[in-house]
């Protein structure tokens, strides 16, 4: 029998990429998701529920309705800006609302958890590229949130033997190949798109903040992982856990450090189209650099990133050209 896993989030960015992938790899999948942040187009299977993990009732109907077998967790706010201003909606929803969600699973013997966390985690690393057992001192409620779930599920293991696979994302990015899905966020914060949508003539100007860091251009630098090979990753690990794999924390990044100014460069190339540059102070708590260190998903998953930069922007802008 093929397994089903829940999707919380199915309907945004990356949980639509790894419903897609689990689809095409035979998984029987289930898409939760309360299309706050997510997009009904963005849904490749049937089986959707629209609801909210803070409404335990509906969760309860999803694991009697269906013979769950693991839980996939995409369904976090991720702002930072604004979980500096509203840190109650980031607790509620990261952290509370997944208490909810685990406490159901427990009660219908769902013991398996893929969990996106984040490199926010890390907040100013100590050292590059980033490992996991760096010190962990998030600078935002974001990354706070995130952390505090990752520490939930150490404990929900020893307790009741919920075993958990956590990804700390850096920079995902892309679209999948047959531009039937791609990022959108309302309203947009990463860098890519807010490229491409200049490239586009969506966006005035696309703004680099700060030209004076100690780095090979005086950009920041940025570690940006194609979002399928995120979601190869999550099946590594998914695949794992049904193996008897143990409880584990990776980084998924790419290993290779990108300024700004080449990111932006290199859409150019792509895209064919001179787009306006403003350079702009730095902004407050960006590091200078961040790169991942994924050899443990490399040693542990075989895990393998296989898009590279060009091929990162080149599948985001056949999605942002088809669907500006």
């Amino acid at each position: 029998m093929n397994k089903t896993i829940l999707v919380v989030g199915g309907a945004g960015y990356i949980g639509s990429h790894q419903v897609k992938m689990l689809n095409k790899q035979g998984y029987n999948v289930v898409v939760y998701d309360n299309l706050s942040t997510g997009y009904k187009a963005l849904i490749t299977v049937d089986n959707f529920v629209q609801g909210d993990l803070a409404d335990k009732e509906k969760l309860r109907q999803v694991f009697s309705t269906y013979d769950i077998d693991a839980v996939m967790h995409f369904a976090a706010f991720i702002q930072v800006g604004e979980s500096v201003k509203n840190p109650a909606k980031y607790y509620q929803n990261n952290v509370v609302n997944v208490i909810n969600l685990l406490d159901v699973m427990l009660e219908h013997d769902v013991n398996k958890f893929i969990f996106s966390s984040t490199a926010a985690v890390y907040g100013e690393p100590e050292e590059i590229p980033i490992k996991e057992e760096q010190t962990k001192e998030p600078i935002n409620p974001y990354g706070k949130s995130k952390l505090m779930v990752e520490e939930i599920l150490e404990d929900y293991d020893k307790a009741y033997g919920l075993k958990y696979t956590c990804f700390r994302y850096f920079n995902a990015s892309g679209a999948d190949e047959s531009g039937e899905i791609g990022e959108k966020h309302n309203p947009e914060t990463h860098l890519i798109p807010l490229i491409l949508k200049t490239a586009l003539g969506e966006r005035g100007e696309i703004y680099i903040f700060g030209t004076d860091y100690d780095t090979k251009d005086g950009c920041c630098i940025r570690d940006f992982v194609h979002v399928n090979d995120l979601a190869k990753a999550h099946i590594k690990g998914l695949e794992r856990l049904f193996n008897g794999g143990d409880s584990e924390i990776f980084n998924l990044g790419s290993g290779e450090g990108y300024s700004v100014k080449e990111i932006i460069d290199k859409a150019k190339e792509i895209t064919e189209i001179d787009f306006k540059v403003t350079e702009d102070k730095r902004r407050a708590g960006d590091p200078a650099v961040l790169i991942a260190d994924s050899s443990r998903a490399k040693d542990i998953l075989d895990w393998q990133p296989t898009y590279t930069l060009e091929d990162i922007i080149r599948t985001a802008w056949q999605w942002h050209k088809n669907n500006n």
